[in-house]
């Protein structure tokens, strides 16, 4: 932060011999106005009233920069070459950068980073461009602490990427299996509470749900069904559903961690953990095809990783163990024509989960509006009349 100072002397009688010579220190260049000559006494007043006014309109100056300097959140890009960017970062991915500099935006590879620094709105930019000395492990391998929106978890740094291997034991107590009177399918939770989504369609026209959870014990998965789960929020156009287990003994229960579809590219690596027709906790492993796939007035992730009948409601994570889609449906007619709602759907539907709420007394909620009158229609009601 720059400083502001002003070097004033008391206020005095005014004297003939040189007595004032005040300095600002303004952030960019230095401004000094010295008076050397004689002050005449009938000049005190005008003087005296001078001095006034400027000092309020330092005070008014510093004050203002001080408050702007909390108010403004910068990001610092440390580059291996001394330099440094600052601005708002936009988005991460795992080979580049997009930081808003204010006037364009700057793409940056991650070969050409040494560190990233997040502001913070109390926190002002470091003013040095020096590197910074880091241990021989890079920032980006270090699991970093994950920021909870309320109700379901995000991580607020970029993960680095691991093998399937890795990241299937260490979620897979978070996938379930979802069971009704009809049929089965996945899902997974998404807070110790409890709370899990799944597919609207694996419950649809159900009341009694059980879930089958894998709790890890002695490094082994041991699954236990619990059977009070209640309907807590439905989607049927978006094919979303929340469910929450209610059993009176049960735990805390481990949940997955929410990322970002909008982050992938194409080609990026995805898989899927579910059910395929009743075979608990099946992985596949895939590629992103495209994340702009068009059905029926909505866009879903392709993707290469299989999904079958009982994948239904269950997880699609990227390579970092982040839930970045809803598996839902397939092509039958052909082989690695999966496909998935986008996580930040399903982000909307959990943060608006009171207006999409399930009634007991209305289990068709949400309402489906009836369809506006067509042209045919009004030309019917003309030939009537």
């Amino acid at each position: 932060m720059h400083l502001l100072k002003l070097n004033i002397e008391p206020n005095r009688a005014p004297q003939r011999t040189p007595r004032f010579v005040p300095t600002i220190n303004l952030p960019d260049s230095a401004i000094q106005f010295v008076l050397l000559a004689p002050w005449p006494l009938v000049k005190a007043p005008s003087v005296r009233y001078f001095l006034t006014m400027l000092r309020k309109i330092v005070s008014m100056s510093a004050l203002a920069i001080c408050v702007g300097a909390k108010a403004v959140t910068v990001d610092t890009i440390q580059l291996k070459d001394n330099a440094a960017v600052t601005g708002k970062i936009l988005t991460e991915k795992h080979d580049q950068v997009a930081i808003d500099v204010g006037y364009t935006v700057l793409v940056i590879p991650r070969s050409d980073i040494e560190k990233i620094s997040h502001g913070d709105a109390s926190t002002p930019p470091p003013k040095s461009t020096k590197p910074v000395k880091t241990s021989a492990a890079p920032m980006e391998a270090r699991p970093t602490a994950q920021a909870k929106a309320g109700f379901y978890s995000l991580n607020n740094r970029a993960m680095p990427e691991r093998t399937v291997k890795d990241l299937v034991n260490q979620l897979g107590e978070a996938v379930v299996q979802v069971r009704t009177p009809s049929g089965l399918g996945s899902g997974f939770i998404i807070n110790e509470d409890g709370f899990l989504v799944t597919n609207f369609h694996v419950i649809e026209g159900e009341t009694q749900i059980s879930v089958a959870v894998y709790h890890q014990r002695e490094g082994q998965l041991e699954p236990r069904v619990y059977k009070q789960v209640r309907i807590v929020a439905i989607n049927k156009f978006q094919d979303m559903a929340l469910l929450k287990i209610d059993d009176k003994d049960a735990p805390k229960f481990k949940y997955v961690v929410l990322g970002s579809a909008d982050a992938l590219s194409v080609g990026d690596g995805v898989f899927a953990i579910g059910s395929p027709l009743g075979l608990e906790r099946t992985v596949t492993q895939g590629i992103l095809s495209t994340k702009t796939r068009e059905f029926e007035g909505a866009l879903y992730l392709q993707t290469t990783a299989q999904i079958n009948p009982g994948n239904s409601g269950g997880p699609l994570f990227n390579m970092a163990g982040e839930v970045v889609g809803i598996t839902n449906m397939k092509i039958t007619s052909g082989e690695g024509l999966g496909f998935a709602i986008p996580i930040e759907g399903v982000k909307f539907f959990l943060d608006h989960r009171d207006s999409y709420a399930y009634s007991n007394d209305n289990p068709s909620n949400p309402y489906r509006y009836l369809e506006p009158p067509s042209h045919a229609s009004h030309k019917v009601s003309d030939a009537n009349n």
